[in-house]
């Protein structure tokens, strides 16, 4: 083991320390907090680094810890809370962090006449049931197109749903029976809510009970579609049924497996709520330069669980180290018995064996990926000539309609891969609509301004997605920002436009590059282009999603909320007001003649 600096006396150091719980955070000499732990006794635990040979990843760290802070606590329970909290703030290098620290994704049902029935994230502050939690984003939006197939219960926006004066496209493929417009009796719809209800609860049976009794007694009315229509509605309901239903299960439990393979770790979670599999979801931690299974298991359990929703049970394939601890604090934070089990028997051994396959294949895939991007990097290494592999790439595009709700975009690409952190947008303001070039000046001098402020580092290559042109507007922002030592490159479209007919454009080089469209270089090009272009479409349409919404009367000046709810009220909404004559706005509390005009200028452009 690689012995400490001289600097740091750990002998000295450890005749002082308490012998009682708490947290521990290694510094390195830039003051960098490079690890954080717990321990029940301190003096011990902080010792074994110094006593005992750890593996290579403990014997680097180990090899540059200048200081140590320590945090004393009551109870190990506390530590582990603290430690918790610090491992989140610091992001420390040698711990395993769990990158996807989210709050967990709901199915909320609203509590109104005609509830709405919606994807939920954040703070569970609003009147109504929230269903789940759920493992990701996309297991909700599944569940919600299911149940939009079988329960016509809305799924609109408020605002949408409450100015509405005839049915959407949504009731004519009849997924909703459109209570915008009074198309169904409050009783009705309540039924469909109820059976919405007892799906979410694990109880689909109950409901297709009830609809076979339905279809029984239609057809002995002899009203056929009715009952045919019930009939496929069953069948639907079943199929769902099947596919979600965990044998044997009627509680809430988790599956949690760990793989690693190559110092990379995937953790494969599995929710079950009520008997249902509310499905799966593969995070890749950062594992701390190869840490032991055990270890991540029991980082991702505390930092995954702690201040959130518990099940009942989490079973794991890997028993964490301090598991009694672990299931102690999640008991009290959950006011029940929560347990950890690392093996179990019979179908719950079976969903944990798939579990695993699941985390090895997901393993097995990312590392296929990252190796295929290895040598993506290497050919664009050898297509530009370059000394060594570009490890860092950033690319811009611009967005815009016609000028309006200009939006640039700033992708980086790690090692060949997509380091989605790092990425930035810039809403470009104060320029002549549609002038690309302002745009992308404004753009890269704010990005590196920023960076040679020492915000961030610079890539090894930039690419900009145009031709001669911009690829020269940017070597002048580029060199008048001080910035050296990075590669230009335009990535400019072909004279067809096709794809795999890019033209690579250097600064110095009178003729582009045109790489084979079999090259992996021209891939790996084409990616980060697409990235960005993606990046860029989608920042410049939620922009322009903003402005649509946004009220005209908020840019007026001396309307504020008070006298904005004022004009509202009086006149019934934005329409309303729009319809309304200066004479008619002045007569408003709180509005002045000259606001008036303002306002119905604002509406009519003109003044």
């Amino acid at each position: 083991m690689t012995e400490p600096d001289a600097t740091f006396d750990h002998k000295t150091f450890l005749r002082n320390l308490t012998q009682g719980p708490g947290v521990y955070r290694m510094l390195n000499d830039g003051r960098e907090v490079m690890y954080v732990g717990k321990a029940k006794n301190l003096r011990r635990r902080v010792a074994s680094y110094f006593t005992r040979a750890g593996n290579r990843r403990i014997s680097s760290m180990v090899a540059q810890i200048r200081h140590i802070e320590i945090t004393a606590t009551h109870t190990e329970a506390e530590a582990l809370l603290l430690e918790n909290n610090l491992i989140k703030a610091h992001k420390p290098r040698y711990n395993v962090l769990l990158r996807d620290d989210k709050s967990y994704p709901y199915l909320f049902l609203s509590d109104e006449q005609f509830p709405r029935l919606a994807f939920h994230r954040g703070a569970r502050r609003t009147k109504g049931r929230y269903f789940g939690p759920y493992p990701s984003a996309g297991a909700v939006r599944e569940t919600l197109q299911l149940l939009q197939k079988l329960f016509p219960v809305r799924q609109c926006e408020d605002s949408y749903y409450r100015n509405r004066s005839r049915p959407c496209l949504q009731y004519q493929i009849e997924r909703c029976t459109a209570p915008c417009v009074g198309f169904v009796t409050p009783e009705a719809y309540a039924q469909d809510v109820h059976d919405t209800e007892l799906f979410l609860e694990g109880k689909a049976s109950d409901v297709i009970e009830r609809w076979v009794q339905k279809m029984e007694k239609a057809a002995t009315r002899l009203d056929f579609e009715e009952a045919a229509h019930l009939r496929d509605q069953i069948g639907t309901l079943r199929q769902v049924q099947e596919r979600q239903y965990v044998s044997g299960e009627r509680g809430d439990l988790d599956i949690v497996a760990v793989a690693t393979d190559n110092g990379t770790a995937c953790v494969q979670l599995f929710c079950v709520r009520q008997g249902r599999n509310l499905g799966n979801k593969s995070l890749f931690p950062r594992s701390g330069d190869g840490a032991e299974r055990s270890e991540i298991a029991s980082a991702f359990i505390a930092q995954h669980y702690l201040g959130k929703a518990v099940p009942q049970q989490i079973l794991v394939n890997v028993e964490p180290d301090d598991r009694v601890l672990l299931e102690e604090s999640l008991s009290t934070q959950a006011d029940r018995r929560v347990t950890i089990q690392s093996r179990p028997r019979g179908e719950r051994a079976r969903w944990l064996k798939m579990a695993v396959d699941n985390a090895k294949l997901a393993l097995a895939s990312r590392l296929a990926s990252r190796g295929n991007a290895t040598r993506r990097v290497a050919a664009l290494q050898q297509a530009l000539g370059l000394p060594e592999p570009p490890a860092r790439m950033e690319c811009f595009d611009i967005s815009h309609i016609q000028g309006d709700q200009t939006v640039a975009s700033c992708v980086v690409f790690v090692d060949g891969a997509p380091s989605k952190a790092d990425y930035r947008r810039f809403n470009i303001r104060g320029i002549t609509p549609g002038d690309d070039y302002a745009a992308l000046r404004q753009a890269l001098e704010r990005r590196y301004r920023r960076i040679m402020a020492g915000e961030g580092r610079l890539p090894d290559i930039l690419l900009i997605d145009g031709g001669q042109g911009q690829l020269s507007a940017a070597a002048e922002i580029i060199a008048g920002l001080g910035v050296n030592g990075v590669l230009l490159v335009g990535v400019a479209k072909g004279p067809d436009r096709r794809p795999g007919m890019e033209q690579l454009f250097l600064l110095g080089r009178r003729q582009p590059l045109i790489l084979n469209p079999d090259s992996q270089a021209l891939h790996l090009v084409q990616q980060i282009r697409d990235e960005a272009h993606r990046f860029a479409i989608t920042g410049h349409r939620q922009r322009r999603g903003k402005a649509k919404t946004r009220s005209v009367l908020e840019d007026i000046s001396g309307i504020g909320p008070k006298r904005r709810a004022r004009l509202l009220q009086q006149f019934g909404g934005l329409q309303g007001l729009s319809r309304a004559g200066i004479e008619d706005i002045s007569t408003v509390e709180g509005i002045s003649e000259k606001l008036a005009q303002e306002i119905y200028a604002a509406f009519h452009g003109n003044k």
